[in-house]
């Protein structure tokens, strides 16, 4: 791969407009699962995720992916959540053996996309689906991505799969979905990249008017939309997991820890001990990648400390959320839309 050529194209890919504000890339391969002309088609074992452990993005498809029982027909490539020391914004498969994906042959993320476009001239992103009839990228629409695993790809879930997008909530989970995507999800990055002092505080702002809006709508509901995990769910979870352990020190979102709201807190223990979330879950690769090498440019060499807490006993003690369900009239009522 020609690195100078990579090196080139990163550089004009930076994300910062003229107000000092983080703009985030969009993504390249959008082409949907499903059955339709010119869809990807939906089979067993016919695609690599690509992902590494550390990015939320790419933490919440293989939640839903294993959530699903997917893991059984979509198989998984990881990445490690250090960046590669060489020159440009990478992902590298340096925890294989030799230094590569076992099954595409790459050492680097940009190398799968570089096949499929030679003229891509982004950040090689996370989650990506690879298909492997061609060795191609096909998709890394991070944002419909679940939505995808949910929908068209239902034909393999596993037996008794949670019903994460059910259509009689699509709407509002749509709805609430674009709300924590621009204010929570991407709204760490905003303060976390904000080039200057107003743009950040106006992030730092709108993402704890945001957290505490939710805090009070878990007063009375165990998730999200009531007593069933939804898409909405797995989206809030991959940045709250992150928040005490990452952005509260590394991005300055330091107003308040997500262990000082009582109910957000208690939400994201529960989640965390629910399998898929908490089994998927690195908080060394999270604390690594986030306070050791996280960039979107080629920065500087500098020194990086990694911090040593925080204390994550916690995760594990008794969340208590259970007592928010609803009646056991209503919850019977729930069960059956839920399946719907």
């Amino acid at each position: 791969m020609d690195i100078q050529k990579t090196s080139s194209l990163n550089e004009k890919a930076q994300e910062i407009s003229s107000d000092g504000s983080f703009k985030r890339q969009g993504n390249r391969f959008t082409t949907p699962f499903g059955k339709h002309p010119g869809e990807l088609p939906v089979e067993p074992n016919r695609y690599r995720l690509l992902w590494t452990p550390a990015c939320p993005w790419a933490h919440r498809t293989v939640i839903v992916r294993n959530l699903l029982g997917l893991d059984n027909v979509i198989n998984l490539g990881t990445a490690s959540p250090l960046r590669p020391r060489i020159g440009r914004v990478d992902w590298e498969f340096s925890l294989d053996e030799n230094g590569v994906d076992p099954v595409l042959g790459i050492q680097y993320m940009s190398e799968i996309y570089e096949k499929t476009d030679p003229d891509y001239s982004g950040r090689p992103t996370v989650p990506l689906m690879v298909d492997l009839h061609s060795n191609e990228a096909v998709n890394n629409d991070y944002f419909k991505l679940t939505n995808y695993l949910e929908t068209a790809w239902k034909p393999l879930h596993k037996k008794d799969a949670p019903n994460l997008y059910p259509e009689h909530l699509r709407a509002e989970i749509d709805e609430l979905n674009d709300i924590i995507f621009n204010d929570i999800n991407n709204g760490v990055y905003k303060c976390g990249f904000a080039k200057s002092q107003e743009v950040y505080e106006e992030a730092f702002d709108q993402l704890f008017s945001r957290l505490d809006e939710l805090e009070e709508r878990l007063r009375d509901k165990r998730f999200l939309f009531g007593d069933y995990i939804t898409d909405s769910d797995v989206r809030l979870y991959s940045t709250l997991v992150r928040f005490d352990a990452a952005y509260y020190t590394a991005f300055h979102t330091n107003r308040t820890l997500i262990r000082e709201f009582p109910h957000l807190w208690g939400y994201v223990r529960d989640l965390y001990q629910t399998p898929g979330f908490g089994d998927t879950t690195d908080f060394d690769a999270i604390k690594k990648h986030y306070h050791v090498s996280i960039t979107i440019f080629t920065d500087k060499e500098v020194m990086k400390i990694l911090p040593k807490g925080p204390d994550l006993s916690g995760w594990n003690a008794p969340h208590n959320r259970e007592s928010v369900s609803n009646s056991k009239e209503k919850f019977l009522k729930e069960a059956e839309e839920h399946r719907l």
